[in-house]
């Protein structure tokens, strides 16, 4: 087996561009709810592969808030990353933008997702560390850490 030696952030980190067709709006004529979050899981699970070079699966998904409406013909972009790795999870944010022509870019949706890394017989298995290189990378790992205690509260809470 491949030593577990820690990546970088970066190393993972994955952008998809996704053309919106009006085979993707619903009946108010914006973008389907959950097209998006079909794109926001590839996305995510991309970033994980390339993180555990192993088969990933999602275990959650946190809220997700759309603050603005996408629309036929707008470009939508997908960048995702690491926030924080355990032992076999992964948690990676995709935030979700509109591009307009002029490249500006206005945020339309940000996700959080834990997905689990599984080995040749669909069990979990071990990931890399982490290496946070900024300060902001620190801080998002910081906030997982958080998230990831309410995650399991709700779990509790649940049952």
């Amino acid at each position: 087996m491949e030593e577990l030696k820690a990546r970088h952030v970066r190393e993972s980190e994955t952008e998809q561009i996704q053309p919106v067709s009006y085979s993707d709006l619903n009946v108010q004529k914006r973008l389907f709810g959950g097209t998006l979050v079909s794109w926001i899981d590839v996305v995510a699970g991309a970033v994980a592969r390339r993180h555990s070079r192993r088969n990933a699966t999602t275990a959650e998904i946190d809220s997700l808030q759309f603050l603005s409406p996408v629309f036929a013909n707008n470009v939508v972009v997908l960048h995702g990353k690491l926030t924080c790795v355990w032992r076999t999870s992964m948690e990676v944010r995709v935030e979700s933008y509109v591009e307009e022509l002029s490249g500006e870019r206005h945020l339309v949706n940000t996700a959080y997702l834990v997905l689990v890394a599984i080995d040749e017989n669909g069990r979990p298995t071990p990931v890399p560390g982490l290496i946070c290189d900024t300060p902001e990378e620190v801080a998002e790992r910081q906030a997982a850490e958080k998230r990831r205690i309410l995650r399991r509260q709700r779990r509790l809470e649940a049952y």
